[in-house]
């Protein structure tokens, strides 16, 4: 399965809304983000069940400085979407929604953004939608996938 992760408040925090990995100090030094506490080994362990995993932003950090970040904590991606290409691709499939998986060929979306959980319903594509509190998160997307999966 093609799986991407939205970044802002469900793996990269705006604030204090979850517990992070650690950093050094020369990582801060060159711009490396915090992660969310438990993505490495969520990924990791996606992976190898065999499900691509990809990052989908409608932020407009680089995809050099995503891929960075996410380089830094062990954690290779097949894609990253930055909402450059996101506005790009979807402008030109005439689709008015902020997020549109289908259009990069992803099988399931994971975000914190209830709208995007509306839209999912609304353009019939697959997400979970997870809290930045939740500190089950990586289990409710566990459960989320098999579910999906078992359909």
């Amino acid at each position: 399965m093609n799986i991407s992760f939205d970044l802002d408040s469900t793996l990269i925090p705006n604030g204090k809304e979850f517990e992070t990995e650690k950093r050094n100090g020369i990582a801060k030094l060159f711009g490396i983000e915090e992660i969310r506490k438990g993505t490495c080994e969520l990924i990791s362990d996606l992976q190898n069940q065999g499900h691509k995993i990809h990052i989908y932003t409608t932020s407009f950090r680089t995809k050099g400085k995503i891929r960075r970040t996410l380089k830094y904590y062990g954690i290779k991606v097949n894609q990253v979407i930055n909402q450059e290409e996101n506005q790009r691709v979807l402008k030109s499939q005439n689709i008015n929604s902020s997020k549109f998986p289908p259009a990069f060929d992803f099988d399931l979306h994971i975000d914190d953004l209830k709208g995007v959980g509306i839209e999912s319903e609304k353009f019939n594509f697959k997400a979970i939608i997870i809290e930045p509190t939740d500190k089950n998160w990586t289990e409710k997307i566990k459960i989320g996938i098999t579910t999906l999966t078992n359909i």
